[in-house]
């Protein structure tokens, strides 16, 4: 399992091809769409394996060992028996973005010894404490207010426990995202450490604008890495986790500095919009 490295080496990387996935079908249950398990076992295994390979080459580009970078399957809209495989294929990290959607698959999933949830989507001010009891991680914390929400979810519990969280960046200042934009980062991550005792900030996560070529996105993850140098030095803690880079786009963001990529795609298939 990759664990968590520093993001410090980024180079200039040439053109990414882009691996074909197989389409998927969907299915309705509890009116959350989710994607019907076409992939064999051994093709997310073997898709799980090109992904590790694909790591292993833009970190050794970037002059880091791929052991810096952790591996996130992003399993949302896929059953069950896709994360299951996943986890067989020796996958830990898993990325979720709909609460109601996972706390569904989570039941046939609690035998999964040392798989690490991660809370990746918009957070609803009244899911916190749902999403205190389902994930291990949140990885969109957008504003101190759901910050503040999370924090008396796990105040409230007798057994309070330290909940990693990483803040996210709106990074191309689009309106359809959520995140923190760079002029509000400082106050708000100064805010997470001094008024939430409960969460645990480990660094900053983004998905930049959508680009054709992998290319495009360098400058946002560019960026991104030294909005993370910047705070680190404002704030003084180590900040250790930048999550940025997904299927189509990973290895840029290893070679600027990434220590989490969040693969969905490239493992699982490709996914129905959701209707």
């Amino acid at each position: 399992m990759y664990e968590h490295g520093h993001p410090k080496h980024r180079i200039r990387g040439g053109p990414i091809k882009h691996e074909q996935v197989q389409p998927q079908r969907a299915m309705e249950i509890r009116h959350v769409k989710i994607v019907a398990m076409n992939a064999s076992a051994k093709s997310i295994a073997e898709n799980v394996a090109r992904v590790r390979e694909r790591i292993a080459r833009a970190a050794e580009r970037a002059s880091r060992q791929p052991e810096e970078i952790t591996l996130v399957a992003v399993s949302k809209t896929f059953p069950a028996e896709a994360i299951r495989a996943a986890y067989e294929a020796g996958v830990r990290h898993f990325g979720e973005n709909r609460v109601q959607e996972f706390e569904t698959k989570r039941r046939a999933l609690a035998d999964l010894q040392g798989a690490t949830w991660h809370m990746i989507g918009h957070i609803q001010g009244n899911k916190a404490r749902k999403v205190v009891e389902l994930f291990s991680r949140v990885d969109s914390v957008d504003r101190l207010a759901i910050a503040g929400k999370i924090e008396a979810a796990i105040s409230e519990n007798a057994s309070a426990r330290k909940l990693p969280v990483l803040i996210e960046m709106n990074v191309g200042g689009e309106e359809t995202k959520s995140g923190v934009e760079e002029s509000e980062l400082a106050k708000i991550a100064e805010d997470v450490v001094r008024r939430c005792p409960h969460l645990d900030l480990l660094g900053l996560m983004a998905i930049p604008p959508y680009a054709e070529g992998a290319e495009q996105t360098r400058p946002y993850f560019r960026g991104l890495c030294e909005s993370l140098d910047a705070l680190r030095q404002k704030l003084g803690i180590a900040l250790p986790v930048l999550s940025m880079g997904m299927s189509h786009d990973f290895e840029v963001a290893i070679e600027e500095g990434a220590t989490e990529v969040r693969i969905g795609t490239a493992i699982f298939g490709e996914r129905h919009k959701m209707q």
